[in-house]
């Protein structure tokens, strides 16, 4: 039944949307799928190394130590979950629609992504640097010199690789907007 349905989807298709290698389609999706999939993984990652060093180092009393590492892992956990969930909803209407309301669906999706990109990825970028911020004068008495420096230059080259990409991939759905908006 799933079949028959799908087979229909693809022959409402407009001729000019058409692509007749349905391994272009595949590879497209899958490359897609990927570069979505691990950039969740990387920030689930991060978060789990960000609550494995809360529970090793739990301090006895609330701080700015623990409101630095609660504003790190809320501002990622919150992101983690919005990119979850814009990537199912966006699977699922794949399939229940023909090419025309797919595209329309995709413009709509693509100005929330906008949103979300300009507006709650850079609270997120922001708390997650306070966080770190909070978290220096603690480092700075608890590990040596030489160690805090190489925490303080990861720290900042992380969050600049990491802002980059963020800007790369904000580029990109821009871009894809842009040519969905012209057909």
């Amino acid at each position: 039944m799933e079949n028959d349905f799908l087979d229909k989807v693809w022959h409402m298709q407009d001729e000019n949307m058409r692509i007749n290698n349905a391994e272009t389609i595949i590879n497209r999706a899958k490359r897609q799928r990927k570069h979505q999939i691990f950039g969740t993984i990387i920030m689930s990652i991060t978060v789990a190394v960000l609550i494995g060093y809360t529970i090793y180092t739990l301090p006895n009393s609330w701080n700015d130590f623990s409101s630095g590492l609660i504003l790190m892992i809320s501002s990622l956990l919150f992101r983690i979950i919005l990119e979850v969930v814009t990537i199912h909803r966006k699977e699922s209407k794949l399939i229940s629609m023909d090419t025309k309301s797919y595209r329309s669906y995709l413009k709509k999706f693509y100005r929330w992504r906008l949103l979300i990109n300009y507006l709650v990825t850079p609270i997120c970028v922001v708390l997650y640097i306070y966080g770190f911020y909070l978290l220096l004068p603690y480092f700075k008495n608890e590990f040596s010199e030489g160690f805090y420096g190489y925490i303080l230059i990861s720290g900042i080259i992380s969050l600049v690789i990491i802002i980059a990409i963020i800007v790369y991939n904000i580029m990109k759905e821009r871009h894809f907007l842009e040519k969905l908006k012209k057909k």
